[in-house]
């Protein structure tokens, strides 16, 4: 039996919530040109991927956190799959705002967070980490304990896993870059030399540029 993570690899390949163009770079909304693009969102629309993320969100929390008393999905990606799992635990559900909603109460958290409840945090992708950090920032600000993050992709960027270091936020992921990579070389969607232009990528995201490219100065 494929153990989790190369499973849901394999998956999020097969329904393009992965995608992989070495030879026809995404841009980021960081401004970063990438060789890889993953839209989780996509998971939805496929009741066993969507299912199997679910269950699996869900008994990492109840082994790692099994005290948490709120599930908060980090907008917007991981909105809908917060809801999942909380409706699965039978647990309240939030949502957390990277900026305030521009009417009403302004809101960052949408839903309930009492003083000292104890909080999981559901994120769709880690790269930067910096949504993450500014939901748990958040939830620590209205009062809740975060207890960790429970993550289905993980880019497995030096810079993120430090700054959840520093935060002392603990973190699961389903799955990640390193084992994508083995994924798909296996299954022959990417040559060797698409596996080193995404492992050039991957040592500097911010500065890689992609071969042929001529910037206008």
């Amino acid at each position: 039996m494929k153990i989790l993570d190369t499973l849901l690899a394999e998956k999020l390949m097969q329904i393009n919530a992965i995608k992989l163009q070495p030879d026809s770079p995404f841009a980021w909304a960081t401004g970063w040109n990438s060789p890889i693009y993953t839209d989780l969102r996509m998971t939805l629309s496929y009741p066993e991927v969507r299912n199997l993320i679910k269950v699996e969100m869900a008994r990492l929390i109840m082994e790692n956190f099994g005290d948490a008393e709120v599930i908060a999905g980090i907008a917007t990606g991981a909105i809908a799959h917060g809801a999942l799992v909380a409706d699965s635990l039978a647990l309240p559900m939030v949502y957390v705002r990277s900026t305030p909603k521009d009417h009403g109460l302004e809101n960052l958290i949408e839903g309930d967070i009492k003083p000292n409840q104890k909080v999981v945090l559901i994120e769709d992708q880690l790269s930067t980490g910096n949504n993450c950090m500014k939901c748990l920032n958040t939830v620590r600000e209205a009062g809740g304990i975060v207890l960790g993050a429970v993550v289905i992709f993980d880019y497995q960027f030096s810079q993120a896993a430090k700054a959840l270091r520093r935060a002392k936020l603990p973190y699961i992921t389903l799955t990640n870059f390193e084992t994508m990579m083995d994924v798909a070389l296996d299954s022959g969607r990417i040559t060797d030399a698409d596996a080193d232009t995404l492992n050039q990528w991957h040592s500097d995201p911010e500065n890689w540029t992609p071969a042929g490219f001529d910037p206008i100065d």
